[in-house]
This record gives structure tokens, sequence and C-alpha cells, in this order.
């Protein structure tokens, strides 16, 4: 037991190695014990938050760094081996594996924090979900990868400190100026940046509205830290720069009260003026009787081809689009049945009725 193996005996071997294996079988259940501490203190007993989602997120990384920092204070009371030391630009052998084995430990560490905000992110959202604001849930996900930003920075600055022994006011400093090079050279990244504060501030739109920007119309999926995420009505994912949402007239479509329908009927010329009376006097009659909200029937313009008639209304916005699509379609008949009726024919130079939705 005493024999020595690379200047260090059996005995001290097996000590490092049994508590190492000890630390990998125990390794689950001490980390879901640690686990079990730490969801108790970031969570408040009075609200019902899932136990097993933060487990199933915390263990693995705690087990790891568990593991890590265990294995490193075995190891650190074994004499380093003579014949493994050896120097590469004046760095030994030693110092590259404390280098490597502290910021192995600083990644894991950040693994830890960035699956905490995940949980947090997690039970904030479904209470945010129980309210009909859907502004809490875009602010907690710009949020949650604001905080995951700034964490990883962290790490990297970590790492610095602890595996290469800079000095971290130093290299902020030195970032400072650095980072007024690079906000120049990177200038529509921090103005993306910027707005998307601008819009979670000012609140033009929220996650799950329909909008019409730069001529697509389409629902908000995400709101991120760069670019606003949008589903269009033909089902393609487009992403926008958060700068052109805020820089950009965006029609927010869901805020709306109405909707607006216009009808242009270009008329034959051979309808005389009591037939175009009569005509505007039974449309009108008829769009008294439907479920609309307001309506204008007028002789807009007449001309060398045709009398040009307007149709004009308002329907609910609250209705789905598939009712208001039936509606239109019911109406459109109702007033092709009017003017059959009153046997006035479409313009020669016309070939359809022109509609549009506004």
């Amino acid at each position: 037991m005493e024999q020595k193996i690379l200047d260090n005996s059996v005995q001290a071997y097996l000590i490092v190695i049994g508590t190492i294996l000890v630390t990998l079988i125990f390794k689950r259940l001490i980390s879901k014990f640690l686990a079990s501490k730490l969801f108790k203190l970031i969570t408040n007993s009075k609200h019902n938050v899932p136990k097993q989602s933060f487990l199933d997120l915390v263990v693995q990384p705690l087990g790891t760094y568990l593991l890590l920092t265990i294995s490193m204070i075995a190891i650190d009371k074994l004499k380093f081996p003579s014949a493994f030391e050896f120097t590469v630009y004046k760095t030994n052998t030693r110092q590259i594996l404390d280098a490597l084995m502290n910021g192995a430990l600083v990644v894991v560490f950040i693994w830890l924090c960035l699956r905490v905000i995940d949980f947090m992110a997690m039970v904030l959202e479904e209470r945010a979900n129980l309210t009909k604001d859907q502004q809490d849930n875009q602010l907690i996900i710009f949020f949650k990868d604001f905080f995951k930003v700034i964490l990883i920075i962290i790490g990297v600055l970590l790492v610095l400190k602890f595996s290469f022994n800079k000095n971290i006011g130093s290299i902020l400093t030195g970032l400072s100026l650095v980072g007024a090079a690079v906000a120049l050279a990177t200038r529509e990244s921090m103005e993306n940046l910027i707005a998307s504060f601008i819009i979670f501030f000012d609140k033009p739109f929220t996650v799950g509205e329909q909008v019409k920007v730069n001529g697509f119309t389409g629902t908000i999926e995400k709101i991120g830290l760069r670019s606003t995420r949008i589903r269009t009505n033909e089902k393609t994912y487009i992403s926008v720069p958060n700068k052109q949402m805020v820089d950009t007239i965006v029609d927010n479509i869901s805020l709306r009260t109405q909707r607006k329908t216009d009808l242009q009927l270009e008329l034959s010329l051979s309808a005389s003026a009591g037939t175009l009376q009569t005509l505007l006097t039974a449309m009108r009659s008829y769009l008294s009787t439907q479920k609309i909200d307001s309506f204008q029937v007028h002789l807009h313009d007449t001309g060398k081809q045709a009398h040009i008639v307007m149709v004009e209304y308002f329907s609910s916005a609250a209705d789905e689009h598939e009712a208001y699509l039936m509606l239109r379609e019911k109406i459109n008949m109702a007033l092709i049945e009017i003017l059959e009726a009153h046997k006035i024919e479409l313009a020669a130079s016309s070939t359809d009725v022109v509609v549009k939705q506004s």
C-alpha cells in the first residue's frame, strides 16, 4: 500500500479513486437533495410551483458541478508526478491542468445558473398565462434571453479570471474602449436592441396579435433582442428587425374595432336615373337588415363607360375570419340578385365586381 507509483503511494491513489467513485454513485441522490433545498430557497410555498420540472432542469448540472468539485479536491491531495512536468510557452503542466479544471467549474456553474433562469421564466410564464394580457409573456421571454446573454458574458470574464489569471478590471476598462468601436461597427444591431426596449415599453403590439408591416400580414410569435418573428397568413415564418418595427408604420389588426369592406359596381349606361335610384334604395333596404355596424350606398361617379356605385359597410372585428368571409359572400350574392331583379347589367368594359377589404 505504501509502494510509490509516479511519486504517490498506492493508498493515496485508492483514496482518490474511491472518493470519486462514491461521489459518482451517490451524485444523483446528493444533487437531488441539494436541488430540493435550492428549490425551497427560490420559490414561495404559497404557490403551486412544479418541483419536478425544477429537478429535471437542475439535477444534471448540479451533479456535474458536485462531481467536478469533489474530484478536484481529491486529486489536489496527490503530488503531481515529476515525470509529467514540462513547460509550454512558459506555462507548466500543473498550471495548464488547473486552468482547465477552473474553466470547467465556471462553465458548469454558468450552465446551472442558466437552468435556474429557465425554470424561473417557466414559472413566471405559467402565472402570466392565467391573465388575458399577453404583455407579461412577452416581457418574460425577452428578459429571459437578456439575462442569459449577461450571464454568458459574466461566465467568459470568470474563465479569463480563474483560468488565465487576467485582471477583470483592466479587461473591463479595455472592453469599454473596444465596446465603443464595436458599437459603431455594429450600429444596426445596437439600434435593434434599443428598438426592442422601445417595443416593450411603448407596446405598439404584443405576442399573439395580428399585424401588417412591410406588406406582410401575420401573427406575432416572438419579440427577441434583435428581431420580431411573425407567422404570416401564408404560414411562412419571417423575421423583421426591431428597428423596422419601430420606424415603419405598423397596422395592428388585432386592435381594430371594425372591418371595412368596399364594393365598386360598374353598371351599364343603359340604366336610367329612375332605375338607379330604385336600385340604391333596394340595396340600402337590404343592408339595413344585415348584422353590420354601418353602411353607405351611393352613386359615386358616372362617365362614358359606366355608372359607378360604391357600397361600403363595416362589420364587427370580433367575428372570426371565416364568419366574416361568409357574411361578405352573402352580401355579394344578395347584391347580385338585386341587380338581376332590376334587370341592370354590368358595364361592357367591366368583367367583375371589385371588392376590397381594409
